[in-house]
């Protein structure tokens, strides 16, 4: 993990040539801040899953060694993926922060924790346990493809993914 926090702004400022062929992308700001840590960073381990949380739950009962979880959930509105017991057992775990495409639910419970989480909305109905989904694939999320090992740095002003660790 990155020693210090980096603004993803001055990150931009810093690195105009890699946001120029590609190597520093933006997401779409269409993410909600939850969790207490407001600010954080860390290689991306992607997840593929759709209304379903099984291969979620048993990604964050590993230990995270300060990466940061994205969750492809297809965008779904429908159902909630991530919850309190899960976000607490990250934060537990060593993860830095959690990103999900599609929505969360124990929101108070998530706002205790002090971890960094970002999801589309919440949601007061459960995933279903199937445990269906694809692990380290590369997703398309908020208009941005994101890859295993990529970093992921995330703080108020949104989300940024390098192909490499930044400094500024």
């Amino acid at each position: 993990m990155a020693a210090l926090p980096l603004a993803t702004a001055e990150v931009c400022d810093a690195h105009p040539h890699l946001i120029q062929n590609g190597e520093l992308r933006a997401l779409q700001p269409i993410f909600q801040i939850y969790g207490r840590r407001q600010v954080f960073s860390g290689p991306i381990v992607t997840l593929k899953v759709f209304e379903d949380n099984v291969l979620v739950r048993e990604f964050l009962e590993e230990k995270g060694n300060g990466r940061v979880l994205v969750v492809d959930g297809g965008g779904s509105m429908r159902s909630a993926i991530l919850g309190g017991n899960p976000v607490q057992q990250a934060q537990n775990n060593g993860w830095a922060g959690i990103l999900v495409n599609g929505c969360i639910r124990d929101v108070d419970e998530i706002n205790g924790c002090d971890i960094g989480v970002r999801a589309l909305a919440s949601h007061p109905m459960k995933a279903n346990k199937k445990g269906i989904g694809e692990k380290h694939v590369p997703v398309n999320i908020a208009g941005t493809r994101l890859c295993d090992g990529e970093w992921l740095y995330a703080d108020s002003d949104g989300i940024l993914v390098s192909r490499t660790e930044l400094t500024v």
